[in-house]
């Protein structure tokens, strides 16, 4: 007769997948409406994820200065005035090749649509210059007809930059801020939780902060290596736009996999534009060496710790965060995940029940008779065992 199935387990199993679903459901509900309030604080939430992301970055020469002796508050003002001049002469560095070398790439452009036209004009797609003049002016009357969205586009282009530069701005003052009174959070916020909140939050804090100053400084260097290599590579193939391609490739350094592909791309189409296609050849082997050669020697080397993340999940995190929020998403979608597991990693500790404490060996009786067989062995020892 076959077994059936017991109407009281099978009763109780139901009552614990629905009470799982409710709270996950509530769980998923809470999370929701998080989001919400943090798109909704966003204007004031990305400034200050910014400042953090630049303090910690500059944190070990403020620290450095702090404990040379210097105040707080002039330490943080020259560290912050040092990163400004920085910046500044990077953005130079950066506009400078490419205004003087713009009239080279746009010849370069138009010789290398020269070449693609007169290779799809050649077989096996045959295609003809009534084909391709068509084709030029339909896009020219797309073009014209959505002329009101280019202007919208503009019009928000213009916002965009607008709303970066007020951004970079409050990133900085908080910045400063960070970098002088930092130390006194951490302290404060345990004055102002109760009961073991203000113990909990603080430990989870600190090691959120470890975790990120981690994560920016070896990015951060990380990407410093593969725009000296690569751009050693691109000045030796005399490449245009070398000094900008290195600092795309040391700013997409932070946005792990797929910063460094679309930084590849950008440089192997200029290569192709300006140089032809064995030079691109050539600068797609060294960007797929030297990113061979950061993957396997110098991000084991550098994140020896490391984040705690499998590659998996990393690519996962960057493909969610770019699906939810663009390329903002994609640059906090890492941290994010780091985050988030110093916070399950902490969680799982408390939750978890220590292990049960093994008895010692219970120590013999002084006076208790010795066994027949520890006589016996002692007997069988050799005399010049006990000799000194």
């Amino acid at each position: 007769m076959p077994a059936s199935l017991s109407p009281t387990k099978t009763a109780a199993a139901l009552r614990t997948s629905a009470r799982v679903c409710v709270e996950l459901l509530l769980v998923l509900v809470t999370v929701s409406v998080a989001l919400w309030l943090l798109g909704r604080m966003w204007s004031v939430v990305w400034p200050l994820i910014v400042g953090l992301f630049l303090t910690t970055l500059t944190w070990p020469l403020a620290g450095f200065l702090r404990r040379r002796g210097w105040p707080p508050a002039l330490a943080a003002s020259v560290v912050t005035v040092a990163f400004l001049l920085a910046a500044t002469g990077i953005v130079a560095l950066i506009a400078v090749p490419v205004s003087s070398q713009s009239g080279e790439l746009a010849e370069g452009a138009v010789e290398g649509i020269q070449r693609v036209r007169e290779w799809a004009a050649g077989p096996p797609l045959n295609i003809g210059d009534d084909q391709i003049t068509s084709a030029f002016d339909t896009a020219v009357a797309q073009l014209q007809d959505g002329i009101g969205s280019m202007l919208t586009a503009v019009v928000t282009g213009v916002s965009t930059v607008v709303n970066g530069v007020v951004t970079a701005f409050l990133a900085l003052f908080l910045m400063f801020f960070f970098l002088k009174d930092g130390p006194r959070f951490l302290p404060w916020l345990s004055r102002q939780l109760p009961g073991r909140l203000a113990t909990d939050v603080p430990v989870v804090a600190a090691r959120s902060w470890e975790t990120l100053g981690a994560f920016v400084r070896s990015q951060a260097f990380v990407g410093l290596i593969d725009a000296v290599l690569i751009g050693i590579g691109l000045w030796i193939l005399d490449v245009p736009l070398v000094l900008p391609l290195a600092v795309l490739t040391f700013v997409s350094a932070f946005v792990p996999i797929v910063g460094a592909l679309f930084a590849g791309l950008v440089a192997v189409l200029i290569a192709l534009v300006s140089n032809g296609l064995t030079d691109a050849l050539i600068v797609l082997a060294i960007i797929v060496g030297v990113q061979q050669l950061e993957g396997n020697v110098f991000q084991p080397m550098i994140q020896s710790r490391g984040l705690g993340l499998h590659a998996a999940v990393v690519l996962l995190a960057v493909t969610l965060g770019g699906s939810l929020a663009g390329i903002v998403g994609s640059l906090l979608a890492v941290p994010a995940a780091a985050l988030i597991a110093v916070v399950w990693n902490y969680l799982r500790d408390q939750l978890t029940d220590p292990p049960a404490a093994t008895p010692p060996p219970a120590e013999p009786h002084p006076h208790a008779p010795t066994p027949p067989h520890a006589a016996a062995t002692d007997e069988s020892l050799p005399a010049t065992a006990t000799a000194p």
